[in-house]
Order: C-alpha cells, then structure tokens, then sequence
C-alpha cells in the first residue's frame, strides 16, 4: 500500500464532520492552515464562521471510529488511496475548479486520474441506437489513447465505460455514493472492472448511502476531471445537462450528438448545441479540439489485440464498402447484396459513420463518402 501521509486522520475526520461541505472546509483551512489545527482551535475562534452546533461538536469530539474504519478500508488493497488538497498526487485538472473536493477517496490507478479524459454521459434509459453511440465513440477514443469517464449510471454511462474497456482503454467512473457501496447493485462487476482497468472515485466517506442530492455533486468531479463531455441522449430535464453545465462554467468543452426530432431523448442534446454546445458526428469532431493525447504504453498489448480482431473483420467491411457503391442504399440492399445480418450490417454501418467513411441519409439510406 503507499504511505498515507500522517496527518491524514485529520482530514478524513474534518471531511466526516456535520454541516462540512467544500466551501466549510476550504474556509477553515484558510482560518487554521490545515485540518489537524482545526482540531486543536480554541471553539472561540470560529465565532465568526458561524459554524452549526453539530459541526462544531464534530470538531470537539470528532468520530474517531469512524475514521478507524476509513483507514482499515484504505489498508485493504494497495489499490485504495485517499487524496487530499495538499497531495502531489491529487489530479492537477480537478484542483483548479471553482469548488473542488478536499478529499478523494480512490480505487485503482491514481495516475489514470491525470490522464487526458472524455467524459461521456447520458440518458439512463437510452435507446439501443443511443447505447450504441456511447459505446462506439467510448471505444474508439480510447483507442486514440483517451480516458473515458463517466458516473457508473446504467445506460449510457455503463455503455461508455464498456466501450472504453473494448477499446483497450482506460476508464473511470465517479461514484455518489461510499466506495463500499456500487449503485447500482447490478454494476458490482463493472465496477471491479473499472478499478482493474482505471479507477473508481467518490469524494463521499465510507458507508454514505445512496442520497439524490449527491449526485450532481458527482457530476462537478466527472466534468472536472475531463478535458470534454460528451452528451449522448439526454432528455430535457436530464442529469447530464448538469454535468454539461458545470463543464462550461470549469471552462471545458461540451459536445453533443443530435438525433431524430421526434426522439424525446435527443431534445437535451439539441437544446445544448441551440447553446453553443459542439455538434458531432465522428470522434475527429472532438479530438480536433483537444490535444491529440498518445496511446498509454500500458495499454500497448490490450491495443494490439484490439487491432488485431478488427483486422479480423476487415474483409467484411471491405466487402460492405463494394456493396454501398456511390448511391444512396437501404439496409435491406446491402443485406441481400453482402449476405451478412441486418444486425452485422448496422453495426458496421455505425462504426463506419463514427470513422467517416458513410453517412446517413433521409429514409433511412447510407452513403458511402470514401
């Protein structure tokens, strides 16, 4: 396990204590210089703080046990950290928001943290086209040496974070909940993955349940950590538009990928471009405004194999192109000219139109632009 620093007690207590949120803390640091002089400050001086009786009990008589069972979780797996404002190794990008975490509880690898990130989120409930989408633009910008991040969340959440994983990527996901509980349940197995293959990240202590008012907490940290966000369908009242809206005010860029008119989960995406929001169509819409990152040496054997069984499929891909020709052609053609499944077909059809190389045209015909 690496070194937790000595006074880190302190500040796992001080994050522990009643009525101390981000800007509760940021304050008392600046009043004390760091949290284990809050503890040892005379109750007379916080006067001024107005300070509620629970927090200032807290501070007094700080839940010691509780802490004990935040370092005991800490000493159980060389994979947990627990970052403060003070450490070296807490993520450069999160640290220059408005209202960053003090502390940030950590499984996996720390460094995938400070890695060039995309966040990708998303409607819960996307349609299978939509889920797609995240899944195919997660992989393929990982495959371009890009982190995705996401929230864990089912749908395009969970689509972003696989997607990445079969791009040979890494990934992370931002937890609002404690590090001991995954919402949800069902994502338990995604969850080790992602700390096997990125990290898992919440700046909640141990045991904190699962609370609505938590999340767009979350959300802050997932826009935080990223260079970008990627909305894929988000209705208007979605929990994704709060991730993109924090995004604009750290100064990140947000993009977003249309859809039908008549789809209710593409009105968030469209109301984000009527905003200014990007408009994309192929992962070089997004990584023409970033810095192009470079592939991660650790990545290098899982990338290999990944080329290697898209090599595999590449004479069907061959053979999809001679039979798209140059005119505008339904999927029902180019099943009976290939031979391939409709299924076969509209997979390759949209991974095509994330590289470039066909369109989508009105009634549902493709055209072929290489």
């Amino acid at each position: 396990m690496s070194p937790q620093p000595e006074d880190l007690k302190y500040w796992l207590a001080l994050a522990r204590a009643p009525g101390v949120g981000t800007a509760t803390f940021q304050t008392l640091l600046e009043c004390c210089g760091d949290p284990a002089s809050v503890f040892s400050t005379p109750p007379e001086k916080f006067k001024s703080l107005n300070l509620s009786p629970q927090t200032l009990s807290s501070i007094a008589s700080p839940d010691w046990a509780a802490v004990d069972q935040d370092l005991q979780w800490l000493s159980g797996s060389p994979q947990r950290r627990a970052l403060t404002l003070a450490d070296p190794d807490y993520p450069p990008r999160l640290r220059e928001i408005a209202d960053p975490p003090p502390l940030l509880f950590v499984c996996g690898d720390v460094a995938a943290l400070r890695q060039p990130q995309i966040a990708i989120v998303g409607s819960r409930n996307p349609t299978p086209a939509g889920a797609e989408l995240a899944h195919d633009f997660a992989r393929h910008l990982a495959l371009r040496g890009v982190t995705i991040i996401s929230g864990l969340a089912l749908g395009i959440d969970a689509a972003g974070h696989r997607g990445a994983m079969a791009g040979a990527g890494r990934t992370v996901a931002v937890m609002g909940t404690g590090m001991d509980r995954v919402y949800p349940p069902r994502h338990q197995e995604l969850a080790e993955e992602i700390a096997a293959r990125g990290a898992l990240v919440s700046e909640f202590p141990l045991h904190t349940p699962v609370c609505p008012e938590n999340f767009p907490r979350r959300n802050r940290i997932i826009s935080g950590l990223a260079l970008g966000v990627l909305v894929v369908e988000a209705a208007k009242a979605s929990g994704s538009l709060i991730t993109a809206r924090h995004a604009l005010e750290q100064g990140r860029e947000v993009f977003a990928i249309p859809g039908s008119i008549h789809n209710p989960l593409a009105r968030g995406c469209h109301a984000l471009i009527r905003d200014g929001a990007k408009l994309v169509e192929t992962v070089d819409d997004i990584l023409e405004e970033l810095p192009m990152p470079a592939v991660s040496p650790a990545s290098d054997a899982h990338a290999a194999q990944a080329s290697s069984e898209s090599a595999a499929g590449n004479e069907e891909h061959d053979r999809l192109l001679t039979a798209l020709g140059y005119d505008p052609v339904s999927v029902d053609v180019l099943v009976a000219r290939t031979g391939l499944t409709a299924n076969a077909v509209s997979s390759m059809l949209l991974l095509m139109e994330l590289e470039g190389r066909v369109s989508s045209q009105a009634g549902g015909l493709y055209l072929r632009r290489v």
